[in-house]
């Protein structure tokens, strides 16, 4: 039997990305994207839970287009607010399409939204040693400095944990628990 990160429970869906997605390396602008915006839908909520919305979410998101998204109008925002299949959370959904404008910048000034992000990590996953879940932090100093430069160019639910989350998913950081059989597969 394979040792997960406790986190991973038995739920399918959960395990699934645990042993598929989380910890992965992503340098796809589209995929950065897509995990900017979950993270931001999560706040305030469980990760199972976006998790089982995400196929609403790619296809209420044009399938995470950020220069689609930026271009929302109101009628699509209407839309979006009567959409069962996503978090109606009205502020979640003027961010997310505020964000893609922003991420689009971002594209314009340094070629792709991965040269931008990663520059918090000196380019390279932070491999961690965690031997719990108790020793993985809510944020870091990367994730710090990676919401405080968001921060400061707009971007909304960019606190330092969603950051954070966002540096595990996208790989950015390794904190697979030493004991889990993704911690030497994603290094």
């Amino acid at each position: 039997m394979k040792h997960r990160c406790t986190w991973a429970g038995t739920d399918p869906l959960y395990i699934l990305y645990h042993d598929t997605e989380w910890g992965v390396p992503v340098h796809d602008d589209r995929k950065l994207f897509e995990m900017l915006i979950l993270e931001g839908a999560q706040a305030g909520l469980s990760w199972i839970t976006i998790l089982r919305k995400r196929e609403a979410y790619r296809k209420a998101f044009d399938n995470f287009d950020p220069k689609k998204v930026s271009a929302y109008s109101d009628k699509k925002i209407k839309q979006l607010l009567a959409n069962e299949g996503i978090v109606r959370n009205r502020l979640k959904i003027l961010s997310a399409i505020s964000n893609a404008k922003l991420f689009v910048s971002i594209q314009n000034e340094f070629g792709s939204f991965d040269a931008y992000i990663w520059r918090f990590v000196n380019g390279e996953p932070r491999v961690n040693k965690r031997k719990t879940m108790k020793d993985i932090p809510p944020f870091t100093l990367q994730s710090d400095s990676m919401s405080n430069d968001m921060k400061k160019r707009g971007f909304k639910f960019s606190g330092s944990t969603i950051c954070y989350a966002f540096m595990q998913a996208c790989g950015m950081v390794n904190d697979h628990e030493m004991k889990c059989f993704r911690y030497r597969e994603v290094i």
